[in-house]
């Protein structure tokens, strides 16, 4: 099957905002797009992870489109989801020091766990299920994750709430389950019960790959009209189940798949049917997307732990030397220094991509 262009240069415009939002060089100076929301609401920030798992979608609907449903294509999945899972329990654990890993207060939940758990699922239920029935699926998991959140009381008697705490349900199953292994005391971003919702995204990537590769006329109206129905629904279904990427709700999934399928749409357009030949570079971080991923993870780890005297890591000092001087506003200087650190990897990924190196999870 020929490339499709758009969507190498969509994935690596994902990770190479990914990598913008995660690397500031001051957590206090942030411009506010580049901050997820503090609970309910939407950044731009909180576009990056559902854009990319809608791609996995994508990606899935193109490999397994005709694949036998075998032994050795079950292999293949659960073995990719399982290193995509270890990779992200490394990157919680990892320390730059003796001995290496924290396993005591390693935090289980995490980006690529998660991917590697929806990737599962959604390529299995694609390989086994009707368009008629994901669709069903999809469905039911939007509509009862809502319905079990807001109106389900919790053991202990609690009415259910959509906000921090104990009282709200994907919270509470965190913390009786994973309790010291999330990412905040009160609940974790990629925790247990919001990872239904999630795979959801990426069944929705799945349904538009299938539209993306078809002979359908007029297919990119077809798109734009879902990708616009569900920003409007989404949105409507805000007022009664919040638009909130820690929850990931049901609101936040059409929301999100409805601009991640028009940001595809034109670039579709530009590059496929129209045949506007721009974007290498970013399509180079999308070949090699999460080995881009893990390594800017891992290196911005070491380098916020690694320290050059007492007081000053080498992130710090790399910022404060490089960066920051008294004619600059401190927010725009931790927004060059995140610029810098896009630049390295997107040069890194170039490199990688000219000399044909490809690291396959």
């Amino acid at each position: 099957m020929k490339r499709i262009q758009s969507v190498d240069f969509l994935r690596g415009f994902t990770i190479i905002l990914m990598i913008l939002v995660n690397t500031p060089g001051d957590w206090s100076y942030v411009y506010a797009p580049l901050l997820h929301a503090e609970w309910n609401g939407l950044t731009l920030a909180d576009f990056v992870f559902p854009f990319f798992l809608f791609i996995v979608g994508i990606s899935i609907s193109f490999v397994y489109k005709e694949k036998n449903r075998d032994t050795t294509t079950y292999k293949k999945i659960i073995f990719r989801s399982i290193k995509l899972i270890i990779l992200g329990l490394f990157l919680n654990a990892f320390v730059p020091y003796i001995p290496f890993l924290e396993i005591k207060s390693l935090r289980i939940p995490g980006v690529l766990q998660r991917i590697g758990i929806v990737f599962c699922i959604a390529s299995i239920l694609y390989l086994n299920c009707t368009k008629r029935q994901l669709l069903m699926i999809s469905g039911l998991i939007l509509v009862g994750y809502w319905l079990w959140l807001a109106y389900i009381p919790l053991p202990n008697g609690a009415s259910p709430i959509l906000q921090r705490g104990s009282n709200n349900w994907a919270n509470y199953i965190d913390y009786k389950l994973l309790k010291g292994h999330i990412w905040k005391p009160d609940y974790d971003p990629e925790g247990i019960l919001s990872t239904f919702p999630a795979i959801v995204t990426t069944l929705i990537g799945v349904f538009i790959g299938e539209i993306l590769i078809s002979t359908k006329k007029r297919k990119l109206f077809f798109l734009s009209a879902i990708g616009m129905v569900f920003i409007v629904i989404g949105y409507i279904w805000g007022f009664l189940f919040p638009i909130n990427k820690a929850l990931w709700s049901s609101s936040f999934v059409l929301v999100t798949s409805g601009y991640a399928i028009l940001f595809l749409v034109l670039f579709y357009y530009l590059m496929d049917e129209s045949k506007y030949n721009f974007g290498s570079v970013i399509k180079s971080v999308g070949a090699n997307a999460i080995i881009i991923y893990f390594s800017s993870s891992i290196l911005t780890k070491i380098f916020y732990l690694v320290h050059i005297t007492q007081d000053t890591s080498i992130h710090r000092w790399l910022f404060e030397c490089l960066f920051v001087y008294e004619f600059l506003d401190r927010s725009f200087s931790s927004f060059i220094y995140a610029i810098a650190v896009v630049v390295f990897y997107t040069l890194m990924a170039y490199v990688l991509y000219r000399k044909k190196i490809f690291f396959k999870v």
